[in-house]
């Protein structure tokens, strides 16, 4: 169904297999929505979309108590689910939600449950939030608190198609040649797979790599490099850590091996990382975005401590 974007769908997947959330970013028609919506039709999991806009409210997502009548004629209060009860959401165009309703999706995303009224409702595991935002339209959008940023596992920049990907995109949506997607996994086989990914091995020298490159990202650390106190404001945090680790043993196992290379580090460094840095107010007037940061730190980092 998707044309390209091989390292987008490799990133999606990666946190399927790990439990975490996926932030797409790109301009509208590359596919973000369209590569979800697939995701949800080849697994046996409930799927929900929901288009946020600057009138939604938390309720709209949650769901609220209604008052009904019981079989005595009672009149009682009772919980009406939203389409955040879903094992899939999508939410489209994120930051196009006020603060206040991003902010009901926090207690979603870290503990896969809602309170309302008091009461907490478990949501249906496996759980995923895959969220889709436009970068160029910022006139009406709300920018995602650096708290929720933190609670997305990738966030992954989807770009342009190439010629020949256009090509093949262009045949397959104006001849009536669109492939069907067929289910191939459920919800027990997902979280078999996430069992199997965690106990994937990681040497102590590849793990410590990994964390020497997250706290290569603390300014004024001193693990932290010229371009780290140039340019950043706050470094990641040990989830940035838990991400890239985690996403590592992923990308090892579809590679058919079975322990942690550098390599696997070097690659899941960037997505799990370019939500989780702070630019400073001078990258920011020189136009520097974190992938440019980011990609010096990893080119100044060893792979051997004391390098």
């Amino acid at each position: 169904i998707i044309v390209g974007h091989s390292d987008i769908v490799h990133g999606v997947l990666t946190c399927l297999f790990v439990g975490g959330h996926a932030l797409l970013e790109g301009v509208p028609g590359l596919g973000k929505t369209l590569l979800v919506r697939t995701l949800s039709q080849v697994l046996d999991l409930n799927f929900n979309r929901i288009q946020f806009t600057p009138d939604l409210m938390p309720s709209d997502i949650m769901g609220t108590n209604i008052i009904n009548e019981d079989a005595a004629g009672q009149r009682v209060f009772s919980f009406q689910p939203g389409p955040l009860f879903a094992q899939i959401v999508l939410a489209d165009e994120i930051n196009r939600a006020t603060p206040k309703t991003q902010s009901a999706l926090l207690e979603a995303m870290q503990e896969h449950s809602v309170t309302i009224g008091g009461t907490i409702h478990k949501l249906v595991e496996p759980f995923f939030v895959m969220a889709t935002q436009n970068p160029i339209e910022q006139e009406g959008t709300y920018p995602l608190p650096e708290a929720q940023l933190d609670r997305f596992f990738f966030k992954l920049t989807v770009n342009y198609s190439t010629r020949e990907e256009l090509s093949v995109i262009i045949d397959r949506t104006t001849r009536g040649d669109w492939p069907t997607p067929t289910k191939i996994m459920d919800g027990e086989a997902i979280r078999k797979w996430q069992r199997l990914a965690k106990r994937t091995f990681i040497a102590p020298h590849v793990q410590d790599y990994a964390i020497r490159l997250i706290l290569a990202t603390h300014p004024q650390g001193p693990f932290a490099s010229r371009v780290t106190d140039r340019y950043l404001r706050f470094g990641a945090s040990p989830r940035g850590a838990q991400a890239i680790v985690l996403a590592s043993k992923v990308r090892a196992l579809l590679d058919g091996r079975f322990n942690v290379s550098f390599e696997d580090v070097r690659q899941a460094y960037l997505p799990a990382l370019r939500h989780r840095v702070l630019l400073n107010f001078e990258a920011q007037a020189e136009n520097v975005s974190p992938d440019t940061v980011l990609t010096e730190i990893l080119g100044d980092v060893k792979e051997k401590a004391g390098e």
